[in-house]
């Protein structure tokens, strides 16, 4: 169930910033607070796609990303 608003990430440091920029690319209102989290605002079921697809990106093992891949291709 998608609820709108403030989300906060446990992103590993070494891909937190590379996952902030990407978001920021994605014009996604995000910020890197002191404590070491990362804080997305997700608006739209879209913006939350779009969040889940940085990350795994980023944190995904290539198993997971052919698996995903191959279940988006079963859904169209």
């Amino acid at each position: 169930m998608f609820s709108p608003g403030e989300q906060v990430l446990q992103i590993p440091l070494s891909d937190r910033w590379q996952i902030y920029h990407r978001l920021q690319e994605l014009m996604i209102t995000c910020s890197c607070p002191p404590d070491g989290s990362l804080r997305v605002q997700v608006n739209s079921l879209q913006e939350a796609v779009l969040v889940r697809s940085a990350v795994m990106q980023f944190l995904a093992s290539r198993c997971e990303l052919v698996e995903w891949l191959e279940g988006c291709w079963c859904q169209s």
